[in-house]
C-alpha cells in the first residue's frame, strides 16, 4: 500500500481543518476537515495523530499551491504539466495510487475558490518552526515554474508573497532562485548558502550545518510524507555534491 493508502482508508480519522482540509474533503470525496470524523484509517502501520496530520498537510499543500501557481498565469503550459508529473513520478517517485491522489488535489485547487496564500498561510501554520523544509517548498515551486522556459511575472509574484508568509529572508530566495539561474562553479557555493569569499574553515562549518539540516534521518523525523524524505535526499546529496566539487577547486583537504 502506498503513502497515501496510509493515511486514506475511508476518511481521515483527525481534522487536517482550514483551505486544505477543505480541499482534501473535496478532491477525494470525504470530509477531512471536520473534527471527530473517524472511519478506517491507518492501514496495518498507524501513524501518530499529529505527524499524519503534518504528511497530509504537506502533501495538500504542495499540489494546491501548485495547482495555484501554474494557473496565476491564465494558461497552463504542456510544459508545467509534464513537469509536475515528472515531479510525482521521478523526484518523489510517487507510487500510481498516490499520483492519482495528488492530480485529484491538483485539478481540484485549479478551480478552487481559495486563494493561493489562503493555502500557503495554513502551510505555514504547520511548518513554522522548520525553515528548511519551507525553503524546500519554494525550491519546488521555482522548479515547477521555470518547466516551460521561464518564471513569469504572476509566477514570481506569487512565490515572493509564499516567501512572505513562510518569513523567509529576501537573501534566502536569492540563493534558492539562482540555483536555477547560474550553471558554474557559484551554483554550489549557492547550494552551501555561502560565497567564494569565505574561508575554508567557514566552508566546513556550513556543509556541516547543511549536512545535518538535511540528512535523510532528520527530515523523516519532521513527520514529512515518504516520498517528500526521498526529495530532501536528493537535496541532501547536492550538497555533498556542491561540497566535493568546492573542495577540489580550493585543494581543501
Amino acid at each position: 500500500m502506498g503513502f497515501l493508502g496510509k493515511l486514506v482508508g475511508g476518511t481521515i480519522g483527525f481534522a487536517i481543518g482550514g483551505p486544505l482540509g477543505a480541499l482534501a474533503g473535496a478532491a477525494f470525496g470525504h470530509t477531512f476537515d471536520r473534527a471527530g470524523e473517524v472511519d478506517a484509517v491507518y492501514s496495518a502501520s498507524q501513524l501518530p495523530g499529529e505527524q499524519a496530520q503534518a504528511q497530509l498537510t504537506f502533501f495538500v499543500g504542495t499540489f494546491s499551491m501548485l495547482a495555484k501557481l501554474v494557473r496565476s498565469d491564465g494558461r497552463i503550459a504542456p510544459e508545467e504539466v509534464d513537469s509536475i508529473e515528472r515531479f510525482m513520478a521521478v523526484d518523489l517517485s510517487l507510487d500510481p495510487e498516490s499520483r492519482r491522489a495528488a492530480r485529484q488535489i491538483f485539478n481540484r485547487a485549479l478551480e478552487a475558490p481559495e486563494r493561493f496564500e489562503d493555502y500557503a498561510q495554513q502551510f505555514y501554520g504547520q511548518f513554522r518552526g522548520e525553515p528548511h523544509l519551507l525553503e524546500m517548498m519554494v525550491d519546488i515551486m521555482l522548479r515547477i515554474s521555470i518547466a516551460d522556459g521561464g518564471l513569469s511575472d504572476t509566477e514570481a509574484s506569487l512565490i515572493a508573497s509564499a516567501v512572505r508568509i513562510f518569513h523567509l529572508s529576501d537573501d534566502t530566495y536569492a540563493k534558492i532562485k539562482a540555483r536555477y539561474q547560474i550553471d558554474s562553479l557559484e551554483k554550489y557555493y549557492l547550494t552551501l548558502e555561502t560565497t567564494p569569499a569565505v574561508p575554508d574553515d567557514v566552508i566546513k562549518k556550513q556543509y556541516r550545518k547543511l549536512v545535518s539540516a538535511y540528512h535523510p534521518d532528520k527530515i523523516a523525523s519532521k513527520g514529512l510524507p515518504e516520498p517528500f524524505i526521498r526529495f530532501a535526499g536528493d537535496k541532501f546529496r547536492e550538497i555533498q555534491e556542491a561540497y566535493e566539487k568546492i573542495k577540489a577547486h580550493r585543494g581543501m583537504s
